[in-house]
């Protein structure tokens, strides 16, 4: 399989990086074909600019490769703490730009966009691990987890991705080293689980 993989940290001795580590190795054992993008370490600018609004929009040539390795993909892991409850500025740029109309979605003729849209991605798998300082109670009942809304509703289900699974690691703040370990085992099993060998 053609699996793509995204950090969204600045830190690379974050809990964050170390996920996307063993993803990657974890997958690589596998037999399968990862392109990374750690979008911190790679710059990647968050701006959608208004040049890129439009479907037919000439894209810069970092925004169509992102794209096309969307589209190659048959599964898409992501690795990102929880900021405000949302992700990271860089990943939040990264849905705006790579996520486009015609890559990830299209609205059906005579719909101008205020309908339901065709998900593009379909047969695609998306699996999400978050980090955290807030204890998974007091997220569910407080916040109600609009991270769990954002990528299973508004990505996921915006785009026809047919799977999605996440987990939440917390809290990461009084963490120690024992539960990180079990964590990082934790993040092995379910992308072994997620993506078996071919």
């Amino acid at each position: 399989m053609n699996i793509l993989l995204i950090l969204a940290h600045p830190r690379a001795q974050s809990l964050n990086a170390a996920i996307a580590r063993v993803c990657h190795e974890t997958l690589t054992d596998l037999g399968h074909a990862v392109v990374f993008h750690d979008l911190c370490a790679e710059g990647f600018a968050p701006l959608l600019p208004a040049a890129e609004l439009h479907r037919a929009a000439r894209l810069p040539e970092l925004i169509a490769r992102h794209c096309a390795n969307l589209t190659a993909c048959h599964g898409l892991v992501v690795v990102h703490p929880n900021w405000w409850g949302m992700p990271p500025a860089a990943l939040v740029g990264w849905l705006d730009r790579v996520l486009r109309p015609g890559v990830a979605y299209e609205f059906l003729p005579g719909d101008s966009g205020e309908g339901v849209p065709l998900g593009l991605l379909r047969g695609k798998t998306l699996l999400v691990f978050n980090t955290a300082d807030t204890p998974a109670q007091r997220e569910a009942e407080y916040f109600g987890d609009p991270l769990e809304s954002i990528w299973r509703n508004c990505v996921a289900g915006f785009c026809g991705m047919a799977r999605v699974e996440r987990r939440t690691f917390s809290v990461v703040v009084t963490s120690t080293p024992d539960e990180r370990a079990a964590w990082l085992d934790e993040a092995r099993r379910v992308v072994a689980d997620l993506f078996p060998a071919g």
